[in-house]
């Protein structure tokens, strides 16, 4: 059985980083903010402050697979960002594969909107909210079996 939980998840980029918020009681997520980063690297008080707000249980990063499953260099940075979010937040985190998150969170936007600007409609969020909510449907789905 999964216990109630608070998750926060993290699109990584190295320009910017997206951040869903959800949880296990109506396995539901929404996306929630867009942090800079400057070669891969957060402002961590942000961080801090996200994680204070919402106080998650767990924390979730996407890993951009390539899609043979193989990893690339934004594959390995993403694990760093994982492992440094766990040293400095002391909070369990796990990895997501999240193949083709930014292509669908771009493929809704445009269905929503009609609009290619993606600057303004917060893709990498939605990304992070894709890969929570991809995460919410395998516990949901653990929990049924």
């Amino acid at each position: 059985m999964v216990t109630e939980k608070t998750l926060l998840a993290f699109d990584f980029g190295t320009k910017t980083i997206g951040v869903a918020v959800g949880q296990t009681i109506s396995y539901s997520a929404n996306p929630l903010t867009e942090l800079k980063a400057r070669d891969g690297i957060p402002n961590w008080v942000e961080i801090e402050a996200l994680v204070q707000e919402w106080r998650p249980n767990l924390l979730l990063v996407g890993l951009p697979l390539n899609m043979d499953g193989s990893y690339s260099d934004l594959t390995r940075r993403a694990e760093k960002f994982g492992k440094r979010l766990h040293g400095r937040l002391g909070l369990q985190v796990e990895m997501v594969d999240e193949r083709l998150s930014s292509f669908e969170a771009k493929g809704e936007i445009i269905e929503r909107s009609g609009s290619r600007d993606f600057k303004q409609q917060g893709v990498d969020a939605l990304a992070a909210k894709l890969i929570l909510d991809s995460w919410l449907s395998a516990a949901q789905n653990s929990v049924a079996d």
